[in-house]
């Protein structure tokens, strides 16, 4: 195919022709369309038009420049009402300080940075996220949070799990109370039935109901509102064995007594009104804390402290990060990311502000709310509350309702006689005066609940008050940029996590009030624009998919996974089929796939894998035959885990279909099949997407991620449900918000929108032509582990070194390390096979980055040699003693075989900017046994 390269394809994609014409010639092939035919079995791939548009592309309008890209989004932005929001519910318009909008949410530094796996070149974003995890303990009175949850109704899950993994009774009970929010007692629903959990729903207000009990879930404030003192509950849980959680609101508990100082054992929620705009419903930064005691137990990431090789404190993720790939179906949770850009938004949002800043909101709120409270008289159905009001308003709710929004203003009709009011950091005198119009009601003196119950302090950490003026904030976050490496100054070349370029332009619009400041809840007639918006993605993306309908509510990879087996389960249980509970996972696959198979309640049986990596068909076969009366699923990664095509595809599907399984094929590696092949077409069922991967939006650091779930038509009614959404059911909800993480799907609109079909499928093949290009040029030095039948690879290549090890001493970790001295980010080591480096370059990057990370690679390959010959010793050699920082290289006497300039510049001062790691190589294990996961005072670093 003959690639346009004018236009956003060609500030896309990395190679011109020019360098195109290169990697082929080093690939050995003469055309994009010869690789594709080369890589891909004839049976799956898809012909192309004369347009060059392959089916389900053909009906993308053609390819938009940035400027009209944006024209037609803004237009779409124009037909959205922002409306004045006191809908509450969970969420809360909240005021960002622009100093953090502009050097954090549009700054690529930290929007483009990857989960911090290398922690010695991560250490800014890991000093922000173990701010988060400081501010979440201090404000829940608890000891310790882990580094962010996708949402609070997902961390209420959590929580729910947690608990009935840490009281192993008999109990499979859990009590609700009836003043939870509604989509998170849906979010518990889902989750709790295929486990066999049993959720009472009671006004606790009268205690607890008869019968044995693992777990109680609170909220506090209530969905009405009401502030109830819980500590005399929580003592008759403790009574009965049971564990307590509370979803706290982190401004409430700046003033009302904190679930720890209750007595509660876990807390969770949002961080979302510290400065995160509403979006629609998200992405927003959950959280989760926990007593000491439970510590281990917590699900999600972990930030700690460790030391480095020369005993400088340093930050690392701890203990059980990523231990799906490690424990599978015995995992506790599927989640295998974040919501780092959130966390570090609303971090840093606690650190402008302080302790007394966010008190001083928290009491501005509290009166706002007070006057309408004061206002409403006998209609005031609580009389403790923080910052939401309930009116009871017999057959008037519609009339006041209309009013306020006659005025501009979104109230939260609750039923015909009740109203709800939520008051925020936004909210005006006007508009308080605004709504007492609608209530036809007068003006009248608070004389409520003093509700500032709070005795113990929070906030004291220094990173709570240093960074106060915005001269301050500016440079602490620049200084925290620096000690980072994100994709504004290198390739990352993670294999599996697809590091591609989030154009500017894509970015833009998710700032806009049109589409930031819309509540998930508000009325529809306020949000026509983004509906359209998702109606278009949807369309596109089902058509590149080659499914019938999609859900965009999954904001996670690991949620698109746990809804996708979710549908196929209620599908075989409609046919009349529940005993159908085996999934079959090959051994290559994603942990995340085979820890989401256990939470639905299914039974993982393992597929081995051939020599080359493939499917066994054999052992597929034989394990099909001895499950088929109860083979629920297959779950496929496509092209595999191991980064190639597997020519059996089709084979495997129809093997499952036979026998009456569905096939889940897993869209982590989507991004080598758009404009190629379709899973929907070639054997899929379902298929999770990973939008954060596939279609631009940024990895953030750890987090966002949107993770929609794509179906064929018999799995469509068991898509995701919202209680709150009148056009989807009421059913499976995964996630908190009904269309999940929003406001950033923008950027996948306007992606799709500026590439239009070919320049898709161009992107498809580039990555495609990069990594086969990797593989020729890395082979000879680290051997390619996989390849498919024609010698060819995917979208990315596992280089191994177990070899190397075995003959020098030198580790996958040193090359990592050393990586860092390069400026560059390592590849994905060590995943899916032990002692390997899975490379992805992608399409972004251009033939000069991917030749400079092969130059890397071939420096280091001759280091090792020297090592292996005996030149430097396997303990004290640039490889072993990466990464070298700064300070390392400026001492007085240097006491190693290698010269500070081969530390500090290996292929000299010329080959690219040098980026300086701020610490030398982390102790891991040291930080798994001295488990430090919130900020160290400030004399540990002296």
């Amino acid at each position: 195919m003959s690639v346009d390269h004018s236009g956003f394809v060609g500030r896309h994609i990395g190679p011109d022709a020019d360098a195109i014409a290169t990697m082929l010639g080093v690939i050995g092939v003469g055309s994009l369309d010869e690789l594709a035919e080369k890589a891909l079995p004839a049976g799956i791939l898809d012909a192309v038009d004369g347009n060059g548009l392959a089916p389900g592309l053909e009906h993308l309008p053609p390819a938009a420049t940035e400027e009209e890209a944006l024209a037609e989004l803004r237009a779409l932005a124009d037909s959205n009402t922002v409306a004045v929001s006191m809908i509450g519910q969970g969420y809360f318009d909240t005021l960002t300080p622009p100093v953090l909008k502009r050097n954090i949410l549009e700054n690529p530094a930290w929007y483009t940075a990857y989960t911090p796996y290398q922690p010695e070149i991560s250490q800014g974003r890991l000093e922000a996220l173990l701010n988060f995890q400081t501010m979440v303990a201090d404000l829940t009175g608890l000891d310790v949070a882990n580094a962010s949850m996708l949402d609070e109704g997902t961390a209420a899950a959590e929580a729910m799990t947690l608990m009935h993994r840490a009281v192993k009774g008999p109990s499979n009970r859990l009590v609700v109370d009836a003043d939870v929010y509604a989509q998170t007692a849906a979010v518990i629903a889902t989750r709790a039935e295929p486990l066999g959990i049993e959720i009472v729903t009671a006004d606790l207000r009268d205690g607890l109901p008869d019968g044995d009990v693992f777990g109680v879930i609170v909220q506090l404030p209530g969905a009405s509102g009401r502030i109830d003192d819980w500590s005399d509950l929580i003592a008759a849980a403790h009574e009965r064995g049971a564990l307590v959680a509370v979803g706290a609101d982190l401004l409430a508990a700046t003033l009302i007594t904190p679930p720890g100082d209750l007595g509660a054992d876990v807390a969770f929620g949002t961080t979302q009104r510290f400065g995160v705009p509403m979006g629609f419903g998200g992405p927003h930064a959950g959280y989760l804390a926990v007593h000491t005691k439970h510590a281990r137990q917590l699900p999600g990431r972990l930030v700690g402290v460790s030391l480095d090789a020369d005993g400088t404190p340093a930050y690392r993720l701890s203990l059980q990060t990523r231990e799906q790939h490690i424990r599978r179906d015995k995992a506790t949770s599927n989640i295998c990311t974040a919501q780092v850009l959130l966390a570090v938004m609303a971090a840093m949002y606690a650190s402008y502000h302080g302790g007394a800043g966010l008190a001083a909101i928290a009491r501005r709120v509290h009166e706002q709310a007070a006057k309408i409270g004061a206002a409403l008289g006998d209609s005031l159905v609580h009389q403790t509350f923080f910052d939401t009001v309930l009116a009871h308003v017999p057959g008037r709710a519609d009339e006041v309702v209309a009013a306020a929004k006659s005025a501009g203003i979104n109230l939260w009709r609750v039923d015909a006689d009740h109203v709800s009011v939520a008051c925020d950091e936004a909210t005006t005198d006007a508009h308080v005066a605004a709504v007492l119009e609608a209530f036809a009601v007068t003006p009248a003196q608070p004389s409520g609940t003093d509700i500032a119950t709070r005795t113990s302090e929070f906030l004291t950490h220094p990173a709570f008050h240093q960074y106060r003026t915005e001269t301050s904030m500016m440079r602490y976050l620049r200084s925290l940029a620096d000690k980072d490496i994100a994709l504004d100054r290198s390739m990352i070349p993670l294999g599996s996590c697809t590091m591609k370029l989030n154009a500017a332009a894509e970015m833009e619009p998710i700032t806009w009030p049109e589409f930031a400041a819309q509540h998930p809840f508000a009325p529809a007639s306020d949000n026509p624009g983004l509906r359209r918006l998702i109606a278009d993605l949807q369309d596109w993306l089902t058509g590149i998919t080659g499914y019938d309908e999609i859900s965009l509510q999954p904001n996670a990879g690991s949620q698109g996974e746990y809804a996708g087996l979710l549908a196929i389960q209620a599908y075989h249980r409609a046919n009349g089929q529940a005993e159908r509970d085996v999934c079959l996972i090959p051994s290559s696959a994603h942990g995340t796939n085979a820890a989401s198979a256990a939470l639905v309640g299914m039974r993982v049986v393992v597929v081995t894998c051939r020599a080359n990596g493939d499917v066994d068909l054999d052992d597929l076969r034989a394990k099909v035959s001895e499950h088929a009366e109860r083979l629920a699923a297959l779950m496929i990664t496509y092209p595999s885990t191991h980064g190639v095509y597997e020519h059996d595809v089709a084979d495997i599907c129809a093997a499952v279909h036979d026998a009456g399984g569905q096939v889940y094929v897993d869209g982590a590696n989507l991004n080598a099949l758009v404009g190629l092949a379709r899973p929907g077409r070639f054997g899929g069922d379902v298929s999770h997407l990973n939008l954060h991967k596939t279609f631009c939006i940024p990895h953030g650091g750890g987090g966002p991620g949107v993770g929609p779930v794509a179906v064929r038509s018999h799995l469509a009614p068991y898509l995701p449900g919202h209680p709150l959404a009148d056009e989807l059911g009421d059913d499976y909800t995964v996630s908190a918000a009904p269309y999940g993480s929003a406001s950033i799907l923008p950027i996948t609109w306007t992606y799709i929108r500026m590439m239009g079909g070919a320049g898709l499928r161009a992107a498809s093949l580039t990555a495609i032509a990069s990594a086969n290009y990797v593989a020729r040029r890395l082979d000879e030095y680290f051997p390619v582990l996989y390849t498919g039948e024609n010698g060819m690879v995917a979208h990315e290549c596992i280089l191994d070194l177990n070899g190397i090890t075995k003959a020098t001493g030198v580790t996958v970790d040193d090359v990592a390390k050393r990586l860092a001295d390069f400026g560059f980010h390592a590849p994905t080591m060590s995943f899916p096979v032990a002692g390997t480096l899975m490379v992805e370059p992608t399409e972004s990057e251009s033939l000069a980055e991917v030749d400079a990370f092969c130059d890397a690679m071939i420096a280091i390959k001759a280091e090792i040699d020297k090592v292996g010959t005996g030149e430097w010793p396997v303990e004290d050699n640039p490889l072993r003693g990466a990464p070298h920082t700064a300070d390392s290289l400026l001492v007085e006497k240097w006491e190693h075989p290698y010269t500070r300039e081969q530390a500090a510049y290996p292929l000299g001062k010329g080959f690219r900017p040098k980026v300086w790691p701020p610490v030398r190589r982390i102790d891991a294990a040291y930080g798994d046994r001295n488990l430090v996961c919130s900020c160290p005072p400030v004399e540990a670093f002296a």
